[in-house]
């Protein structure tokens, strides 16, 4: 039976290379490509279908910051499909980041240059904004709308004999210190990207506990620091061009710099070809470059507890009880 693939995100960057590559393991799939926009959507389809003429790819608008969207494109697919194999959660945002050159700077001179600047510790902030439907925009596209469309998903997960994949795409700057389960929007704080993919750490963790026995297995991957839209918007492009010679000096001590959406899916790879039953929950997979360009897969133990997972997953249904009780009713 032909297995069937949705990733959202798979416009651009490590999204299209995921598609690309999953392609390339196995052309038998049928890939859907879940996309804010759907010119690009039909743009990468095309190019897609371009490279494997005999693939199946089709494709289906959803914004997973608009919660409405989420629920037309969940309806779509479950009129589309019986069953979904494999769902890559990888669209996200991380808006107007601000780089603190005092952190910068002073980092440059400490112990902890190396994983400063691999993870982007302490370095970046952003601005976040509110969406139509009340939410923290960060945590509604990184978080929120995806756990919407999971929970709209449902029926097509964990049917048949062989389970079924959540894969995240989570982050190395996912930290403990940047997530407050009283905050966990991140509403006063300067730091939602790293505390939207602290979340998302929470939240497959609680998702195994609740439907591992259901054949639903949730993993988390970080595909490292790649130059794409999200980087671009830190630095121009010129300044990670005069960047380059240091970044790769750099990758011979951090393993983190992948650079290129084709080595920052790796680990996404990786883990399509994993028995679920074999991983361990707690574990985070991290794309990994060496300084002569070999791709391989870390792991790494992530830094949370399981009794705060459950309760951030308890916290994220009643948020979507009190959101169907007035937005989404009138839908």
């Amino acid at each position: 039976m032909r297995k069937v693939v949705l990733v959202t995100g798979a416009s651009s960057g490590v999204g299209l290379a995921l598609c690309q590559r999953l392609l390339a393991e196995d052309a038998a799939l049928h890939l859907c490509l879940a996309c804010r926009n759907r010119g690009r959507a039909e743009a990468a389809q095309a190019a897609l279908l371009a490279a494997r003429p005999s693939a199946q790819v089709s494709t289906v608008q959803v914004d997973v910051s608009d919660l409405r969207s989420v629920l037309r494109a969940a309806r779509e697919l479950r009129r589309r499909f019986q069953r979904l194999d494999y769902v890559y959660l990888n669209a996200g945002i991380m808006p107007s980041p601000h780089l603190n050159l005092r952190a910068l700077l002073s980092s440059l001179f400490s112990r902890k240059v190396i994983q400063v600047f691999s993870t982007a510790e302490g370095l970046l902030t952003q601005d976040d904004r509110v969406t139509a439907h009340g939410l923290q925009e960060v945590f509604a596209t990184n978080v929120f709308g995806h756990f919407i469309l999971f929970r709209e998903l449902a029926p097509l997960l964990g049917r048949g004999d062989s389970p079924s994949r959540l894969i995240w795409t989570s982050s190395r700057s996912a930290r403990r210190a940047n997530f407050s389960l009283e905050d966990f929007q991140h509403s006063r704080g300067r730091e939602p990207y790293s505390s939207s993919k602290y979340a998302l750490d929470l939240l497959s963790v609680a998702l195994n506990r609740n439907f591992n026995q259901r054949g639903l297995f949730s993993s988390v991957a970080c595909p490292g620091t790649m130059l794409t839209n999200l980087t671009y918007g830190i630095l121009p492009r010129f300044v990670w061009t005069l960047l380059m010679p240091i970044i790769w000096l750099l990758r011979f001590f951090a393993n983190a710099f992948t650079l290129t959406p084709y080595n920052g899916a790796e680990a996404l790879v990786w883990l399509f070809h994993q028995k679920p039953e074999s991983l361990n929950p707690l574990t985070k997979y991290l794309s990994a470059t060496t300084g002569f360009g070999r791709n391989y897969v870390t792991m790494e133990k992530m830094d949370l507890d399981e009794d705060t997972a459950e309760k951030f997953y308890r916290r994220l249904v009643e948020l979507e009880r009190r959101l169907r009780a007035t937005v989404l009713s009138t839908d």
